[in-house]
């Protein structure tokens, strides 16, 4: 043991320095990674949200149509402009024909004349057949919870506009 001599230590500290300067910067890259994988996250949950609305939605548009269309001649869509607007309390913007789940169905009538208006074309068009065209506009709101909001949440609104049209037999009359 006689052979080892005691050497100076004349470090000045530049490991220490260093390790810190890369501590901190590594550290800085985690908190933006870990920030960025937040937003993203939200993100991905607010596209959740509105295609679990948007399928909610489209579905309620089906269920509201079937149940007018198997009312029969009884069903909301043979409802002249002037019936519409009785019904809505003079609310020319339309009447509400379904309040389901949260979801509201309003109904405009869009024969705005004397004579109802000539059916689109399709395959099998009849020539000489009018038909009654409503437009029925289905709302869902929609969104996620906000701590401190005043009304402890935030709404979104998604709206599907649908036009039907509907042959009349005669003036004002389904068939």
């Amino acid at each position: 043991m006689a052979h080892l001599k005691n050497i100076p230590n004349k470090q000045q500290g530049v490991v220490l320095i260093t390790a810190l300067i890369m501590v901190i910067a590594v550290t800085g890259i985690a908190v933006t990674l870990m920030s960025s994988s937040t937003i993203d996250i939200k993100i991905t949950n607010a596209a959740q949200e509105r295609e679990v609305a948007e399928n909610e939605l489209i579905g309620e548009v089906q269920r509201m149509i079937s149940g007018e269309a198997n009312k029969g001649a009884g069903n909301q869509f043979f409802l002249s402009p002037d019936e519409v607007t009785s019904i809505a309390s003079g609310d020319e913007s339309g009447m509400v024909i379904a309040n389901h789940n949260g979801m509201k169905s309003k109904m405009i009538n869009l024969n705005k004349g004397a004579l109802n208006l000539e059916c689109p074309r399709r395959f099998n068009f009849t020539a000489g057949v009018s038909c009654n065209m409503v437009q029925v506009a289905t709302t869902i709101d929609y969104g996620p919870k906000i701590k401190n909001s005043p009304a402890n949440e935030m709404k979104y609104s998604l709206t599907i506009v649908t036009g039907i049209a509907q042959e009349m037999a005669s003036t004002g009359k389904g068939i």
